[in-house]
């Protein structure tokens, strides 16, 4: 399986860089795309790789991001759709989305979207990196942008629900054609998650509880697990893990009519802006 091409979006650090890494040494061909120029180009040196700059809050630069994987990779065999964060206060994105939202669940199911042809001709596997505050969503499918009721924390946690929601409708629409879609936990990392926003999370990674939580690479064993295994054999196509093993998801994933509704609320908004 080695040599193939893996695109890893949030490889400029924490997880995705970790998984990058692991998988460039195990002889992958690995895309990094990252936020940071600086970040994400000293790590494509390090692993002599193609990277790309994307910032997930702006969507024409998801687009053009598209654009260019699909010029540049004749084939996609994993798509790992890792950036993410969680924002405190509640903020817009340009394109007036409020910005966990876009960021964890918005740019990325663009980006796969926009992908989804050449993802199903290589018969590829799609990973999305969740979290278990899904178990803490309270998700309005009216009310994406959370308007009313708004908290960073269930902002977070709505948006990872909703990469497990459309993991599984991604599943289901495209899996008779070959591709897999999974998502995974990846457990508390002690990485510089929430960094530059004002999220009370951004408090813990700063004290020495820091010392308690798993390396980057820990938390990026079941993403390259999940990289490198047979779907179907080694997991369920579908399906949410954590360490490597079935972990429990929101009881709201089991819904397909919301994995549905989630699917074209999204593309509804991404129509409009």
């Amino acid at each position: 399986m080695a040599g193939r091409t893996i695109v890893v979006t949030g490889a400029s650090d924490g997880i995705g860089r970790a998984a990058a890494r692991a998988l460039s040494g195990q002889g992958e061909n690995v895309v990094v795309v990252g936020r940071s120029p600086g970040k994400t180009e000293a790590l494509a040196r390090e692993l002599k790789a193609t990277h790309h700059v994307a910032d997930f809050a702006r969507l024409a630069e998801v687009r053009a991001l598209a654009a260019a994987l699909l010029d540049r990779c004749p084939a996609i065999d994993v798509l790992v759709n890792n950036a993410g964060g969680i924002m405190g206060s509640r903020t817009t994105t340009a394109d007036g989305h409020e910005t966990t939202f876009q960021v964890n669940h918005l740019a990325p199911f663009l980006l796969t979207t926009l992908l989804s042809e050449r993802l199903v001709a290589s018969r590829a596997t799609v990973i999305m990196t969740s979290s278990m505050l899904n178990l803490r969503a309270r998700l309005d499918l009216d009310d994406l942008d959370l308007r009313r009721n708004y908290s960073g924390v269930r902002a977070y946690s709505n948006a990872k629900l909703a990469n497990i929601l459309f993991t599984r409708e991604l599943q289901r629409r495209h899996g008779d054609a070959g591709l897999n879609a999974v998502s995974f936990h990846p457990g508390a990392v002690a990485t510089n998650f929430s960094d530059g926003t004002d999220s009370m999370a951004r408090l813990v990674y700063r004290t020495p509880l820091k010392r308690l939580m798993l390396t980057p690479e820990q938390g990026a064993d079941t993403l390259v697990w999940l990289a490198t295994s047979v779907p179907g054999a080694d997991w369920v196509p579908g399906g949410h893990y954590e360490k490597r093993r079935t972990a429990p998801v929101h009881r709201l994933a089991g819904d397909a009519d919301a994995a549905r509704r989630l699917w074209e609320r999204s593309e509804e908004l991404l129509a409009t802006g």
